[in-house]
């Protein structure tokens, strides 16, 4: 017999297992397959073959296999990421102030930065390291997160722009704000050097203060008073050995959407901005327009990422009514803000589900979504990348949930940390092959102007 107290714990944990099962609303956080369950006593011989590496390789069709590169190119006819790889160019060269700006929307793994980050770590190696970017003041969401920042906070009323009791649309470049009062706190601590930080909070009539510190050191006050509501931006230099930035709130109320870490060199500054639960609605919809525009045009993005569809998949009627019109009103906001910068659209990756037969299938309205978001690239002369074709294709969750490593979870939706780098090294090569492209007409442009 086990001790009572053991007992008590196996049990309760069980029944939370369970209840991911039973209760619908709790679906997609499943922890347990059970239909896996007999496997676990199926010990199978991993050295039956003479070379197991490459029978495991064929049985998953690798997507990091180089050769289905050239497969799936980005689709970017009207040459929309000229604008960003131009930027690409002149970090390349490493001179003073290049620095390219790149904002990425998504949904629930881009609040964890998986995929972003692997992307992120992949094109600062390449192209220079200009800081981190942009991080909300503190965890809406346990699992939030971000590579190289660590943040937490205490005392915030926390409003995702997606479950928030405020409809005024005010959320910041990231879809999140913060309002506190007098002790509320919040922290990041930084992996390695950075110059600098902004803090960005909205200027309200009766604002409070905020005072900012780093490295136990005082930077100074922010006020966030002003006469009229719009957005506010508050710039310290970091002292080399900071390793830790916190914000107080002296008085109230304020109201904070985050802070952007940023490095005095050449090369890439790559903002996560994932909403959990997201779907095209919240950059559509939920976003005041006037606000976004405000924030969009003051972090100067040369890329914006539109990555959404995940969510979506599982209403079809909202995919086949909706999603097309929402879509369109994106990038109708995105070029009204933003008229010279290059806008990609991202289709979200394979869903699966289990079928009748027991396999992992995809949702049937992913293709469809899929086609929906590449033919409104193409009308709206936006860059598309086919995400879910270029790591495999239907059936995909299937395989990378029998993979080993396990590369997806038992919702057949969040990728690992494993599949989540191979996303965003499909995403980085298929960045960089249109970068060589561009820099291959470049050079063909000179040839014909020399030649005239």
């Amino acid at each position: 017999m086990l001790p009572r107290y053991p007992t008590l714990t196996i049990l309760a944990f069980g029944g939370i297992m369970l209840l991911t099962d039973v209760v619908p609303a709790l679906h997609d956080y499943k922890v347990m397959d059970w239909a896996n369950l007999p496997r676990v006593l199926d010990f199978v011989d991993r050295n039956r073959s003479a070379a197991p590496e490459l029978e495991e390789q064929q049985r998953l069709r690798p997507e990091t296999d180089p050769s289905r590169q050239a497969r799936y190119p980005l689709d970017d006819n009207e040459h929309d990421l000229d604008h960003f790889y131009q930027a690409l160019h002149k970090a390349e060269g490493r001179g003073q102030g290049a620095e390219v700006r790149i904002l990425h929307y998504g949904d629930s793994p881009t609040t964890a930065d998986l995929i972003t980050s692997d992307a992120r770590a992949l094109l600062q190696k390449q192209f220079g390291d200009a800081g981190h970017g942009f991080c909300l003041i503190a965890k809406p969401w346990a699992w939030y997160a971000h590579r190289g920042a660590d943040v937490e906070g205490s005392g915030w009323i926390v409003d995702p722009v997606n479950q928030s009791s405020i409809k005024d649309g005010l959320f910041g470049l990231g879809g999140v704000s913060f309002r506190g009062g007098p002790g509320a706190t919040a922290r990041v601590k930084l992996g390695g050097p950075h110059t600098r930080i902004e803090v960005a909070f909205l200027q309200q009539p009766g604002g409070g203060q905020l005072r900012v510190f780093a490295a136990d050191r005082d930077l100074g006050v922010v006020n966030t008073g002003g006469p009229k509501l719009q957005s506010g931006f508050a710039s310290f230099p970091l002292p080399p050995e900071a390793r830790q930035v916190s914000v107080q709130a002296l008085s109230g109320p304020v109201r904070l959407f985050g802070m952007m870490f940023s490095k005095d060199s050449p090369g890439v500054v790559y903002h996560s901005l994932g909403v959990n639960g997201a779907y095209v609605s919240v950059l559509a919809k939920f976003f005041n327009e006037a606000h976004w525009r405000e924030q969009l045009q003051h972090y100067k993005p040369h890329l914006v990422i539109v990555n959404y569809g995940t969510n979506e998949s599982v209403y079809p009627q909202f995919v086949d009514y909706a999603s097309e019109k929402e879509l369109r009103e994106i990038v109708r906001r995105l070029r009204s803000a933003l008229p010279g910068a290059s806008i990609l659209v991202m289709s979200p990756m394979d869903r699966g589900q289990r079928m009748a037969t027991g396999e992992i299938g995809t949702v049937p309205a992913i293709p469809r979504l899929v086609a929906i978001q590449r033919r409104v690239a193409a009308d709206t002369g936006s860059a598309f990348f086919n995400t879910f074709e270029a790591m495999g294709g239907l059936g995909t969750m299937g395989r990378w949930y029998a993979a080993e490593p396990r590369l997806v979870g038992a919702d057949f939706i969040h990728p690992m940390p494993g599949g989540a780098k191979i996303v965003g090294g499909l995403l980085y090569q298929a960045l960089l092959h249109g970068y060589n492209q561009y820099k291959l007409r470049l050079i063909q442009q000179k040839s014909m102007v020399a030649g005239k």
